[in-house]
């Protein structure tokens, strides 16, 4: 079992709060990592809380005036197998939220090709995608500034699902992964990817998710029950968002 990570547990009031908590966490890290290395490298989730944020970020101009734009560069932590036309596609989401504002050219945004019939090839791709953006040899890791996270009502976290082949990635940075539970395939990076991330954020909503929060944050270490306890950067920086009702069970955390 790793050492405990380092979490900065936040139990806000509602979604719409960590919305607002989430964007100014955003535009923190995009301001720190520009003046650090000229560019915010951040990898985007999907998910009906990330899409609040990616519109907020957008549409308000007392955030969205507050982001060098030009200095973004976005990836995807996970996709469906799906075109990115397709209502499921996590890319069609943070293009109707954010991407078809024109605030980002084209060339700035880096996506999973869900199209693919073969999901080894869009993983193969994709990881190539990666270890030449991030320059990154044989054994490393890239280092993104900002990783977003949601989590499932079973403790899933980006396309890591209980007991599945990803889990176990063999030094993969990104792979595919059969998930039985939807009948379908998709594409992740892995646990050691996000674990190199400078930042890993995750925004939790709704009571469903109550029972396996509580078991990946105060339970014993069984991440192939809980794969997002795999979630624990080497930087030590996680914060966690959480809403009251999705926190209802924890007795950690501070409450605001």
């Amino acid at each position: 079992m790793p050492a405990p990570a380092q979490r900065d547990i936040r139990i806000l009031a509602d979604s719409a709060t960590i919305t607002r908590r989430a964007a100014d966490e955003f535009i923190k890290s995009a301001s720190e990592s520009v003046a650090q290395h000229g560019v915010f490298n951040v990898a985007f989730a999907g998910g009906s809380t990330p899409k609040s944020l990616y519109s907020l970020l957008a549409d308000d101009p007392s955030y969205r005036d507050k982001i060098a734009w030009e200095k973004m560069r976005v990836f995807f932590g996970d996709e469906r197998h799906v075109p990115p036309d397709h209502a499921d596609s996590n890319f069609r989401m943070a293009s109707e939220a954010l991407f078809s504002k024109g605030l980002l050219k084209p060339e700035q945004i880096a996506r999973i090709k869900g199209e693919y019939p073969d999901t080894e090839k869009a993983a193969l791709e994709y990881e190539q995608v990666l270890r030449a953006y991030f320059q990154v040899k044989d054994g490393e890791y890239p280092r993104f500034d900002l990783v977003l996270l949601g989590m499932g009502d079973e403790g899933h976290t980006l396309s890591l699902f209980p007991g599945t082949k990803a889990l176990h990635p063999g030094g993969r940075i990104v792979v595919r992964n059969w998930v039985g539970k939807f009948f379908t395939e998709r594409v992740t990076i892995t646990a050691e990817t996000a674990n190199h991330a400078n930042r890993v954020m995750f925004m939790i909503t709704r009571a469903d998710k109550a029972p396996a929060l509580k078991a990946v944050l105060e339970g014993p270490y069984e991440p192939e029950q809980l794969p997002a306890q795999f979630i624990q950067p080497m930087s030590g920086n996680a914060l966690w968002l959480i809403d009251r009702d999705a926190a209802k069970m924890l007795s950690v955390g501070i409450r605001e």
